[in-house]
Formats: structure tokens, sequence, C-alpha cells
């Protein structure tokens, strides 16, 4: 019996959650190889790399949109902490300087880049170990048709996991999230579920994430999964409909039953893709288990904060 526990200290996103699930030993090839059984593999490129976190080493997992026109230059308009800040942290395994546009998010809201520039500068050159050629591992092809939805419905990312050839146990595990989170945004924006859409960016992210995160899951052989209580952060974000408050609706509604706790920290740390994933898939929030360890994995944030690392905790152990 395999069990994970989601050490959430700092907050959990969709790109935290694979970020460690591929820094405790998941293989990057098999999520590259599986995602492209859901079919829109013209839109996105994966990215991962080593970084260093206020001294700790994890591992940042990105998503980049092809077929930029001009509202998604380069698909980094889309991480609902508001920033795009591209660092150049090297890493140890791809020796590139690739440059990792921020995201995670099903809502695709166009954040306020104020804030961009505060924290950004501090962490750019983040030096791991031996940087060297510029492997831009992209296979870039130029068939890239354009047939950008601007929006992806519910229902549509239902159908395309339904009719992959993705292992059954993924299936499920991947509608089950997405249900969640399209409950909950049919409830903030008042609209039955097969009307709920997320944005496109939004959309490319979270299928991402979330199928993503089945599919590790499913590699790894984990059979139960308990977490730590979530902190959400405070203070307020700027998304496409104003200025609201953190927790955003959407993933407040989510963590309903999940046990959130207080943090002063005036970032979001908890995006809706974490919300769900965590939600759904933890059995037990408890403290530290009980547990033999055998494997840790540290999930790189977008944030970088001054007095804490900005990372998820993957432990698993028997």
């Amino acid at each position: 019996m395999k069990t994970l526990y989601f050490d959430c200290f700092s907050g959990i996103s969709g790109d935290m959650v694979i970020g460690a699930l591929l820094d405790a030993g998941a293989d990057p090839q098999i999520l590259v190889q599986e995602l492209k059984k859901l079919q829109f593999e013209d839109e996105y490129e994966l990215e991962w790399k080593k970084v260093v976190k206020n001294g700790i080493t994890s591992t940042k997992f990105d998503v980049i949109l092809k077929n930029d026109d001009s509202n998604h230059t380069h698909g980094h308009q889309h991480d609902h902490e508001h920033t795009y800040d591209h660092h150049h942290e090297h890493d140890h395994n791809h020796h590139s300087h690739e440059h990792h546009h921020e995201h995670d998010h099903n809502h695709s809201h166009n954040h306020d880049h104020h804030h961009e520039h505060e924290h950004n500068h501090d962490h750019h050159h983040e030096h791991d170990h031996h940087h060297h050629s510029h492997d831009h591992h992209h296979e870039h092809g130029h068939s890239h048709d354009h047939h950008h939805h601007s929006h992806r419905s519910y229902k549509d990312i239902v159908k395309m996991i339904e009719q992959s050839e993705l292992a059954p146990e993924v299936k499920e595990t991947s509608l089950k999230i997405f249900r969640k989170i399209g409950e909950a945004e049919g409830l903030i924006h008042g609209l039955p579920l097969d009307k709920v859409h997320f944005h496109e960016v939004g959309a490319v992210d979270s299928i991402i994430d979330i199928v993503g995160a089945a599919i590790l899951l499913h590699q790894l052989e984990v059979s139960t999964i308990k977490s730590s209580s979530v902190p959400v952060g405070t203070g307020k974000i700027n998304i496409d409909h104003g200025i609201y408050p953190v927790p955003a609706p959407a993933t407040l509604e989510i963590l309903k039953g999940v046990p959130i706790e207080q943090s002063d920290i005036r970032f979001e740390l908890t995006t809706p893709t974490g919300a769900g994933i965590v939600s759904v898939l933890t059995e037990e929030f408890c403290s530290f288990p009980s547990m033999k360890v055998t494997t840790i994995g540290y999930g790189a944030g977008t944030k970088t904060f001054k007095d804490r690392p900005n990372v998820l905790r993957v432990i698993i152990g028997e």
C-alpha cells in the first residue's frame, strides 16, 4: 500500500503538483506520451527543470502555449498568481536556458502585471549547476493550425477525456477533478454544469495539470492520498471580472470540507486547479502521517518569497 502525503505548507497549484510528482521520481516521458492521447499536443509544449527555491532544489513544471496569437504572447499570461516572470534558472537534467512562462489555471484571468517586477529579479539567476548548451527541446514544427477555441466548455473537456485511450483509472480521476472545478465555477457564475466554459489558456493548463496529475499518480501506483491543511493566502487579486478576495470564490467553493489554514502571505497560494486536485483526491487531512518514507519530491511554484520556499512537498511511503 503506497501512501502519498501532500505537504502543502506553501499552498498548492496544478503545476506544483506535477513538479512535485516528477521530483519524486515519476517519469516525465510517460507524462508526455500519455498526454498525447488527448490529441491536442499541437497547442502546447511542456518544460520541466530543476530550480532552487530559497535553498530547496525543486522541479519547476511549465506549460507553454503554442499557436500564439496577439492575446497569448508566449502563452504566459495565465498564472492566476499575477506574474509572468521569465527566470533563467539553469537546470540539472536539461542543461538548458529555457525561458519558462508561469501558469496554472483554469480561469485564465488576465492578471495585473504590476506585481511582476517586484519579485522577479531576486530569483532570476539561480544557477543550479551545470549550465551548458541551449537545448530547447521544443519540437517546434510549423504545422500550427490556428484553430483557437477561445473557450473550451466543460462538456468539450469531458468528451476529450472520455474519448481518449487513457487508462480507465486516469480518466475517472481526471473527470472527478474537472467535475469538482466545473461545479464550483458554475455555482459562482450561476450556470449549469453544461454551460460552464474555461478560457482557452486556463483550459489548456488545467487539462494538462489535472490529467497529468492523474497519469503520474497512476504511474507511481499510489493507493492512498493524505494531505496537510491547505493555506490559501490573503489579500486581493486582479482578474478579468475585477478585484477579488483571496482565496478566489471558485477556490473557496472547491475547498468546502477541506481544512484551510490561515496564512498572512498576501498572494494566492492555492489555485482552483490545486484546490480541485487536493480536495478530490485526499482521503484524510492530517498532520504528518505515520509512515516509512521512501521518496520525497518538491514542486516549485511561480512565486519567490523572502522568508519561505514556495514549493509543494510530496512524501511517498508505506
